[in-house]
């Protein structure tokens, strides 16, 4: 189910109260003994016991190194964390689990595909297309490669909602010069859905690849790498209420078959010798060094875990509570939406006039309720709103209708203390 037709009926099937309690750090009181809100699950999600039960049972009885040994610690670890490849290329709908490469969050796997991809296949006169509300992360990776290969960045730009109109895609794409797609599923700065299998659509038929940075769409939405026809597809462990240290790169086989290796060392090779490297077929060409076993196996619960919980039962409770803060937000007299896009996920970014956010923050966390103040590595995305930085409320699966409130509440008193 896409965001933005949200299903009440799959929300209420879900029990939130009851998934709250599964996350033992909000069990703690943050401010006048009232429970911690917790709104900043697009920066890092918090994790339910079954994930932090997962990686201490590793640690507890099976560690030893992954691949590296014929003794059982290390042939049960290496069993785990082959297992949490295929849970993960379930949970995306892959074709196969050696479609999937571990590494260490969507930042490291952006910068691979720029770096090994870029390198293969860039060249003057190609161009990379961005849109204007990617993360940092989709950005510099790419500008970097550019510098590298004699590319050029193009943007697709955002209007006035915060959205990226498929005209502006169309348009850059019309150079014929495109070699790359790299896109946003969702915004983190914004909690905009972007059209993703349309932009695949159009770059494919301008016989470029895509990239989708799916930081913040994997942990909120069904995700089917087929259906969205993507060439790559990116995501965090620990924005999927699993470990930090720990991410997926996925890719279709033939890509990752055709591209060098990103760093060197053990584990991604066949055999070494001082005149010549041969390496090892894809995923492990792309997993130099020790493997994180631990993090990978408590990853793969994680996705496990949250796919049982119906991700667009997930979806719709998510975007209900963001459309629900947005519309009781932007009623408030001195608060100002930033973004009003048709199709959100669980982000609401704001200002209050006349308050820097840093104060507004500090503020909210006096109250028990936290949420980011600041630009959210997302600096041409503020621009384009003429602004330095914003309050960013994200949700998770453990929110409800009374964070809501304690957001409001806490909105108001920061605009009264704070608004010149």
């Amino acid at each position: 189910m896409a965001i933005g037709m949200a299903n009440p009926e799959a929300a209420a099937a879900l029990d939130f109260a009851a998934l709250r309690r599964e996350f033992p750090l909000l069990d703690q009181a943050a401010a006048a003994g009232r429970p911690l809100v917790y709104l900043d699950s697009a920066a890092t999600t918090q994790k339910p016991r079954a994930v932090l039960d997962a990686e201490r049972d590793f640690y507890e009885r099976c560690y030893g190194a992954i691949a590296r040994g014929v003794y059982r610690l290390s042939a049960e670890a290496t069993a785990l964390y082959e297992a949490a490849r295929g849970k993960a290329a379930r949970f995306l709908g892959a074709a196969a689990a050696d479609e999937v490469v571990f590494v260490r969050g969507t930042t490291e796997a952006i910068n691979l595909v720029a770096a090994s991809w870029g390198r293969a296949n860039l060249g003057p006169g190609d161009e990379i297309l961005l849109t204007g509300l990617e993360h940092h992360s989709n950005i510099v990776p790419w500008q970097l490669a550019a510098a590298a290969t004699g590319a050029r960045i193009v943007v697709a730009p955002i209007d006035d909602r915060g959205e990226v109109p498929l005209e502006g895609v169309a348009r850059a794409l019309g150079s014929g010069r495109v070699r790359m797609a790299a896109v946003a599923h969702v915004s983190n700065a914004l909690g905009t859905v972007l059209p993703v299998a349309e932009i695949t659509r159009l770059a494919h038929a301008a016989g470029a690849l895509v990239l989708v940075d799916g930081a913040q769409s994997a942990p909120r939405m069904p995700i089917d790498v087929a259906a969205l026809g993507c060439d790559f597809f990116a995501f965090s462990g620990h924005k999927v209420y699993g470990p930090n240290g720990v991410g997926v790169l996925w890719g279709r086989r033939r890509l990752l078959a055709a591209l060098p290796p990103y760093q060197g060392g053990g584990g991604m090779i066949e055999e070494v010798r001082f005149e010549r490297t041969t390496y090892a077929p894809p995923p492990q060409r792309f997993e130099a060094g020790t493997p994180a076993g631990p993090q990978a196996h408590a990853l793969g619960v994680a996705l496990e875990w949250l796919a049982a919980k119906d991700l667009a039962a997930v979806a719709a409770h998510e975007e209900a509570l963001a459309r629900g803060a947005a519309e009781r937000l932007a009623a408030l007299a001195g608060v100002r939406l930033i973004g009003t896009p048709r199709a959100r996920a669980g982000v609401v970014s704001f200002v209050v006039e006349g308050a820097h956010a840093h104060d507004v923050g500090t503020v909210l966390d006096a109250a028990g309720v936290a949420v980011r103040a600041g630009h959210h590595c997302a600096q041409p995305a503020m621009e384009a709103f003429g602004v330095p930085a914003t309050v960013r409320a994200s949700f998770g699966i453990y929110n409800d209708g009374d964070d809501v409130e304690r957001l409001l509440a806490g909105v108001a008193r920061a605009r009264d203390l704070l608004a010149r």
